[in-house]
């Protein structure tokens, strides 16, 4: 037998009993939220990142640390500066000292002794010329024959031979006494004395020997991110781009930058074409000149870390949330779809955008 509603007459007790006021709250609020979250899934919208880590860079090659090396070999006979000391441009660093103190003494003699050596075959080249004039002469009058005239020849060019073999080694020692001189070690550009490798004091060093590294005090910055290869393909100059610094206090929300916090506004300026040794591929951001200023260089010094959220395409929470539990990448944003429609030929570039509707777009 069907039930109906008449049969609780028959049942007084049941038909007087009421669902706790509890339980209805609870299922209200239930229902509410369901519908709550099903409008905002549909209609709140979420602006797609593709986030990454990195640090802060110096873009200009001069504003980056510079590693000081000794230019010759020798032994380190004194410093001229300390850690964390200002130096200006030329400033000595160290003095190199040959191991051989008696080295340029003995250069300055054999010097000396080539300049002589010079004058001599200059002397001596000049009296053969002249006998070659005057060989010459009598050769012309019939007075001896012409074997003496290229014998004096041959005398001219044995001493042009060794003038500028004595002028050869002249250079060569001119060379070797530049290199002494600059065994004074200067500083390649203004800056703070980082490191000083203090354990070559009164040691042996080699040329190339990193002795001290500069940093300069003010830098024109960038960051450098790193992001997964994955979303790497979406990324294009020019992208807007939200940053945060390390020690700068901040709250940001990934899908909704209005709302955030303490972030910074950066664009890509350029990316790598090949990823690095950890498979991640470096994203270089320049500040954005129409937002605020970066924080100032006392705060965010080079090599801080910094994460970033390259912003790219806007779609509803629910599609993010199912893109998200599908580990689908990024969606293409349209200026790049018009730009591989054009570059395409035939129907491929359809063909490539139909994939990607069909593989990013839930059904």
């Amino acid at each position: 037998m069907p039930y109906r509603l008449e049969h609780l007459d028959h049942f007084p007790t049941l038909a007087s009993m009421r669902s706790p006021r509890v339980v209805v709250i609870t299922a209200w609020l239930v229902a509410l939220a369901i519908a709550a979250a099903v409008l905002v899934m549909v209609f709140v919208p979420w602006v797609q990142t593709a986030n990454g880590d990195g640090q802060v860079v110096a873009l200009n090659p001069d504003d980056r640390a510079a590693d000081v090396s000794a230019l010759v070999g020798g032994r380190i006979a004194e410093w001229y500066v300390k850690d964390g000391e200002l130096v200006a441009v030329n400033q000595p660093i160290a003095r190199v000292v040959d191991l051989d103190p008696e080295y340029l003494s003995r250069l300055a003699a054999e010097r000396a002794q080539i300049e002589a050596e010079i004058a001599s075959v200059t002397q001596s080249r000049a009296t053969a010329q002249l006998d070659v004039n005057r060989a010459s002469a009598l050769w012309r009058e019939g007075l001896i024959a012409r074997r003496d005239v290229e014998l004096a020849q041959i005398k001219v060019a044995e001493g042009g031979a060794k003038l500028a073999e004595s002028r050869a080694k002249l250079q060569r020692i001119d060379v070797q006494v530049a290199r002494q001189s600059s065994q004074l070690v200067r500083a390649p550009r203004a800056g703070r004395i980082q490191t000083v490798n203090a354990a070559l004091s009164g040691g042996v060093v080699s040329a190339g020997t990193i002795l001290a590294t500069v940093v300069p005090e003010t830098a024109t910055r960038a960051v450098a991110l790193y992001v997964d290869g994955r979303d790497i393909a979406l990324v294009r100059p020019g992208q807007h781009v939200r940053l945060e610094f390390e020690g700068w206090p901040a709250i940001q929300f990934s899908g909704w930058p209005s709302v955030a916090q303490g972030i910074f506004d950066g664009r890509v300026r350029a990316l790598d074409p090949t990823s690095g040794p950890s498979g991640l591929f470096r994203v270089i951001i320049d500040p954005d000149p129409a937002a605020k200023p970066w924080p100032d260089l006392r705060f965010t010094k080079l090599g801080a870390k910094v994460r970033g959220w390259i912003q790219m395409e806007t779609v509803p929470v629910g599609y993010e949330l199912w893109r998200q539990l599908n580990d689908f990448p990024l969606e293409f944003s349209k200026d790049l779809k018009a730009s591989m429609s054009g570059k395409d030929s035939g129907g491929t570039a359809k063909d490539d955008d139909a994939t990607v509707r069909k593989a990013g777009k839930p059904k």
